[in-house]
């Protein structure tokens, strides 16, 4: 492999506030701090497979309004390499309501996908040469199902390896699914695929051999801070979680699927990606912010180094 990952997804513009707890139903908290920045799980994965240290090339969607400079500027001030930003006339730049509660760490979010969801047959056939040109493609389910679908087409018919993160979760057909070389559910969205209630390493692995029955060969279940479930046609590798002192967990599985195709570009093997990811994704977690909260490689390195004991 080259090293070169074609990440197609949403841009959304991330509003956070922080807050002691979540409110409940009726009730108006004061935030103690908020902030405008940049996230959409494509946007976010991109700039954390490019911090880990693989080329990346960004495709995404934005409207034509208010937002759609802060995108760009801030898309060309990431450590991408490269974008390609498509503009809708009709819809507005895609925006999240992110809410991070002190007591746990733990964020809710609140997502209004606009233009992320505009994606025409004409501008998925013109990014086909980006994806030729690619070792990996890299997609979520954060745009139209149409155009994640044409892509998952075309890189299968061309050999171009998928990791396909299934987040946020809508129904996906088995056909479609199986056209993907690896999936990466989380524990909800592994119960969502597969109707197996995943709250450990054995139902995820009965949520995994669910998923081998209907044609999907490799499957990686993120367990937050239970580690990961690898499962390669009935062959598994449970991958532990390091140690990390948590903040927000907003964007925590985005930075895992950045950081595992940057590892896979790499030419780590499948359970050495894996692990990269669990200790990039724990720097992650310790961060604020979706894509600003990216590490870098080195940090990686160093918290491995650290924690040699933790392998697999």
């Amino acid at each position: 492999m080259k090293g070169t990952i074609c990440v197609f997804g949403s841009f959304n513009v991330d509003i956070t506030v922080h807050l002691p707890r979540f409110p409940h139903p009726g009730e108006s908290l004061i935030a103690y701090r908020s902030f405008v920045g940049a996230g959409g799980k494509g946007a976010n994965q991109a700039v954390a497979a490019a911090r880990a240290g693989a080329k990346v090339h960004y495709i995404g969607k934005i409207g034509n309004d208010g937002f759609s400079e802060f995108a760009r500027n801030t898309l060309r001030d990431s450590e991408i390499d490269t974008c390609t930003l498509f503009e809708s006339e009709e819809k507005a730049t895609g925006k999240a309501l992110v809410y991070v509660s002190d007591d746990n760490a733990e964020n809710m979010v609140a997502v209004d996908l606009g233009a992320n969801v505009t994606f025409t047959e004409a501008e998925v056939n013109s990014c086909q040469s980006i994806v030729d040109s690619s070792d990996i493609l890299l997609l979520q389910l954060e745009t139209n199902p149409e155009a994640i679908v044409q892509l998952l087409r075309y890189a299968h018919e061309q050999e171009i390896f998928v990791i396909l993160n299934p987040a946020p979760y809508q129904p996906v057909p088995d056909r479609y699914l199986a056209m993907a070389d690896l999936i990466t559910p989380n524990a909800t969205e592994a119960a969502l695929l597969t109707t197996t209630k995943v709250r450990c390493p054995a139902s995820a692995q009965q949520a995994a051999a669910d998923l081998h029955d209907r044609g999907v060969e490799n499957v990686l279940i993120t367990l937050g801070s239970s580690g990961a479930l690898l499962s390669r046609s009935g062959k598994t590798t449970y991958i532990p979680v390091y140690p990390a002192a948590p903040k927000d967990t907003t964007g925590a599985g985005d930075a895992f699927n950045g950081a595992f195709a940057a590892a896979l570009a790499r030419k780590k093997s499948l359970p050495e990606a894996t692990l990269f990811a669990s200790a990039y994704a724990s720097l992650c977690v310790e961060n604020a912010g979706t894509a600003s909260s990216m590490p870098y490689l080195a940090e990686v390195l160093e918290r491995m180094e650290k924690h040699r004991a933790i392998h697999v």
